[in-house]
């Protein structure tokens, strides 16, 4: 078990795909490293999450443009994480669209996210000085749905359930029933659940199932481009979750400590989940979570620089 922190000493690059799902839809992935979604409409483009810095959106827009020259008019975000959220500057002109509660969440803890995420993981903040100061604000919010039409082309937002943050939505395109989910699924990577209502966040995967979706782009890890595939990431996504907080609920029932339902937790998980990317880069903060909502904390803690070293120490150190 390795004692640095997060996963500061994790640098080495990963390759990048650009796939096609169907006519104008396509998935930007990169190994595990969040996903980027593109929507090509009959007059414009919506992307789905901007990748972390500008720098990095910026090589997401040339994919785009190698397939279609129509304006970015909309970015959407999944949910508020900043490695989600800051390369928005580089859509320069196009509407950010997000969920009423994301943009409270926002308010709440968005410049400490900023903060912290940076902290943990600074390879997925390349070129991390062009961000400029601030935090992103969306243009529009919605509560639970709205229609955006892109010419012919209707892109159906949903908030359908509290799950990776209480906040997220999902981007459904019916003409080719093709899903962006976001971090509400993941595929061969670690769900991270440090800001997870894990609790609720089986009933929305219901709700994301229950869209018969033939193709979905997960937050992390390959785009799934057959009906089954879609299957296989859901269940792996909630298999995950369920053990997660299984154990955590299991251990504060028979009174034991954050360091030891860490440990019940690698033993349970470990052999299933551990060779998926970034597993031990979100153990800590999973368990941390987990731990705190099976003792009934429902809005998760907000992370912080120093909370994050000082979890860090006592359960990696």
């Amino acid at each position: 078990m390795s004692a640095t922190f997060a996963s500061t000493g994790d640098l080495g690059p990963k390759r990048v795909s650009f796939d096609r799902l169907a006519e104008g839809l396509y998935a930007y992935t990169a190994e595990g490293d969040p996903n980027t979604g593109v929507i090509v409409g009959d007059d414009g483009c919506m992307v789905i999450d901007t990748q972390a810095t500008p720098a990095m959106a910026r090589q997401v827009i040339a994919r785009v443009r190698s397939v279609t020259d129509k304006p970015i008019k909309y970015v959407v975000l999944s949910h508020y994480h900043a490695v989600r959220v800051f390369g928005a500057s580089a859509y320069a002109g196009a509407t950010i669209i997000a969920s009423d509660a994301t943009r409270r969440l926002i308010v709440e803890r968005g410049e400490q996210d900023k903060v912290s995420e940076i902290g943990r993981f600074p390879r997925l903040f390349q070129g991390a000085d062009t961000i400029p100061p601030g935090l992103v604000w969306p243009h529009l919010t919605f509560p639970s749905a709205m229609t955006v039409w892109l010419g012919s082309r209707e892109v159906r937002l949903m908030h359908i359930g509290r799950g990776h943050t209480a906040g997220d939505i999902v981007a459904f395109v019916p003409d080719a029933k093709v899903v962006f989910s976001g971090d509400l699924v993941e595929y061969h990577s670690a769900c991270y659940c440090g800001d997870a209502h894990l609790g609720d966040w089986p009933a929305t995967l219901d709700q994301l199932a229950a869209l018969g979706a033939r193709a979905l782009v997960p937050g992390r890890g390959a785009a799934l481009s057959k009906p089954e595939e879609v299957s296989e990431g859901i269940a792996s996504t909630r298999a995950f979750i369920e053990a997660l907080f299984g154990v955590a609920k299991a251990c504060v029932a028979k009174g034991l400590t954050l360091k030891e339902c860490f440990g019940a937790t690698r033993e349970a998980m470990d052999g299933r989940f551990g060779a998926f990317a970034i597993y031990e880069h979100c153990l800590p903060f999973n368990v941390s979570r987990a731990y705190d909502e099976a003792r009934g904390i429902d809005h998760p803690v907000i992370w912080t620089a120093e909370r994050d070293r000082e979890m860090w120490a006592q359960l990696q150190g």
